[in-house]
């Protein structure tokens, strides 16, 4: 039998990452580490301006006709569908070719086209399919970079200090999107007339503020790019690349060999497959909730992010020492927990103005980022020694065969809304919420029955890359 039909066969207990749980911490600020984070900074283009404060919000406003934020859930639907379609394919292929650094490359190039070509979305209804295809296409391009960044996290980590290196590079993601939301903010929002004479006719700031953030996602990627060297395999220890049916045959085989192996890990898949998308509701869905039901305007959504961004990046962090402490069960379970109870406050006091979405969507940020990180670091724990990619890319793959979940939740609550109070699609917008919150609550229940390990043979066995 050939290697690529050879599935993951893990024996019991035995992760990618493990080491003497008695030996002290390694150090964690390495030049390798930094230029892996710093892709996560260089995200929150893509991830805080354009998903989630300026573009969403740019593209469900009225310019672009009624019902713009019900049919923003739908395509985001369909491009959940087409990630879980071809995930197989990424994560399989790099790891067989040892070509994770290329399709890094790849995918984070086409983020960056996707994103520069949204300065051509105008402000009218004709250009709404063009935002809202060019915003999936990116979403696709970047969940197939991300298998790729995540399986690297083994490279330059030790179980030690995964749950501190996840945690940085999620933190940073936030607080570089508290600078270029500033940027954005005070250079092209706020002002009447802002750099370079650039005003808000014709959308034109929202449109010169897509361009930047391409050229933000490709500055933050290049280092990581040229530290982390690709190992590419050659002769008998290269595979054959499968097809698309040959992945899925594949992908089936791993799910079965894990399931005989460890079923611990198959049920971590499913629940964070689940929790994981309705976290990235809260992201999607939050500055469109914040505009349309509590009344912020376009530079206060924008000023919201900023606080938000602080809050989020400050808590990832230090939730990264809890993560290496007491386990990232423990903080997915305290982070999901309170995101509930938070949604649903926000839920029944939606007629509370501004001051209301204040204190309890800061309490949703709290949570988010370290739920996200943490989740991370619980696979990075599980995942047999040289079979990164493929688990990171069946991670992607589960994630994103749910991940029509919250955006789908997200728009049925609403048509739930309208038939409940007789409310127009806008005016019952808050029943969102709902959705997104029973997402959580299912991945919670999930979660649940997984049981932690305290002790695996991972790949963090290996040492880190420090050069």
């Amino acid at each position: 039998m050939d290697e690529t039909n050879k599935a993951v066969s893990p024996a019991p207990g035995a992760s990618s990452i493990d080491s003497d749980p008695k030996a002290p911490p390694s150090r964690i600020l390495t030049w390798p580490v930094t230029a892996w984070a710093l892709w996560d900074w260089g995200s929150a283009a893509f991830n805080a301006v354009i998903t989630t404060f300026v573009f969403t919000v740019y593209i469900t406003s009225d310019a672009f006709g009624p019902g713009a934020e019900s049919t923003l859930g739908w395509v985001l639907a369909g491009a959940g569908v087409l990630i879980a379609l071809f995930a197989p394919i990424t994560g399989q292929s790099a790891d067989r070719a040892g070509r994770r650094t290329l399709w890094l490359t790849v995918n984070t190039l086409l983020v960056v086209i996707a994103s520069a070509g949204l300065f051509f979305v105008q402000p009218a209804p004709e250009y709404l399919w063009l935002g809202l295809l060019l915003l999936a296409g990116g979403n696709i391009a970047f969940e197939f970079a991300s298998v790729n960044y995540n399986a690297m996290l083994n490279e330059i980590s030790t179980a030690s200090t995964v749950g501190r290196v996840s945690g940085l590079g999620w933190g940073l993601g936030y607080i570089g999107g508290i600078v270029l939301l500033l940027m954005v903010y005070f250079g092209l929002i706020n002002p009447d007339v802002g750099v370079f004479g650039i005003t808000g006719e014709n959308g034109m700031d929202v449109r010169v503020t897509m361009l930047l953030c391409a050229v933000w996602t490709l500055l933050f990627s290049i280092p990581v790019i040229l530290t982390i060297r690709d190992k590419p395999k050659t002769g008998a220890a290269r595979a054959p690349r499968p097809g698309l049916i040959e992945s899925y045959r594949l992908l089936f085989r791993t799910i079965a060999d894990l399931w005989r192996a460890d079923r611990n890990t198959v049920f971590f898949l499913i629940a964070s497959a689940v929790f994981r998308d309705g976290l990235a509701g809260v992201f999607t869905f939050g500055g469109v909730i914040a505009a349309g039901v509590f009344g912020f305007s376009a530079g206060q959504v924008i000023i919201f992010g900023v606080v938000a961004n602080v809050v989020a990046g400050v808590a990832t962090i230090a939730f990264g020492a809890l993560d290496d402490l007491l386990g990232p069960k423990r903080v997915i379970l305290l982070s999901l927990t309170s995101m509930i109870i938070a949604g649903t406050l926000i839920f029944f006091f939606h007629s509370g103005g501004t001051r209301v979405f204040w204190i309890l969507g800061l309490i949703l940020c709290i949570f988010v980022g370290p739920a996200q990180s943490a989740s991370r670091t619980f696979l990075a724990r599980l995942i047999p020694a040289g079979r990164e990619g493929e688990v990171f890319g069946l991670y992607a793959t589960t994630g994103r065969a749910v991940s029509f979940m919250a955006p789908a939740a997200f728009s049925t609550a609403i048509v739930v809304g309208v038939a409940v109070t007789g409310l127009s699609r806008d005016e019952a917008q808050y029943w969102g919420i709902l959705g997104i919150i029973l997402v959580l609550l299912v991945g919670l229940l999930l979660l649940i029955r997984v049981r932690p390990r305290e002790h695996h043979d991972t790949a963090l066995d290996q040492p880190p890359v420090t050069s």
